[in-house]
């Protein structure tokens, strides 16, 4: 069985099972309360660190850089913003350790070391960097009568 349906099914009953828990010590409403109060604090939060990756990414590609880093910083506060959105303790615990810093930096650190991720972007070509622009890609255009004639030729 995937990975990705052992955690369709296991992801609710854990989530049942700390709502029974938790409702159990604390009461229905309190629980309520605080499954009301997790989502708002993590919408919050979204937002903040949403907003100041996006102005980091921002940053990178008016410099000319890929910003590979920020984009899967975003990934990953994106990520704990929809967990925060689905009703739960467990699903609400993910998605913090996915949006606050040192955990986003640590979850980061090791996509990065694993290789799961291509770092950096385009790869340096043979002409110098002062000539090319990091965006530039290099090309021939071939019209379409040009790429037939060539085609025709080639045949025996």
């Amino acid at each position: 069985m995937p990975v990705f349906a052992v955690l369709l099914l296991l992801i609710p009953l854990i989530e049942i099972w700390l709502l029974i828990e938790i409702g159990g010590a604390l009461g229905a409403f309190p629980t309520f309360l605080l499954l009301i109060a997790s989502t708002v604090l993590g919408i919050t939060l979204l937002r903040r660190l949403g907003f100041s990756t996006l102005m980091r990414a921002q940053r990178n590609i008016n410099a000319g850089e890929m910003p590979a880093q920020a984009l899967l910083e975003g990934s990953f506060i994106a990520l704990g913003g929809i967990l925060f959105l689905i009703p739960g303790f467990f699903t609400d615990a993910l998605g913090l350790l996915l949006v606050l810093p040192p955990t986003r930096y640590l979850l980061l650190k090791f996509v990065l070391k694993r290789g799961l991720v291509v770092r950096g972007g385009f790869q340096q070509t043979t002409t110098t960097r002062s000539t090319q622009h990091p965006r530039d890609i290099e090309g021939e255009v071939v019209s379409r009568h040009e790429h037939a004639e060539k085609i025709s030729s080639d045949r025996p």
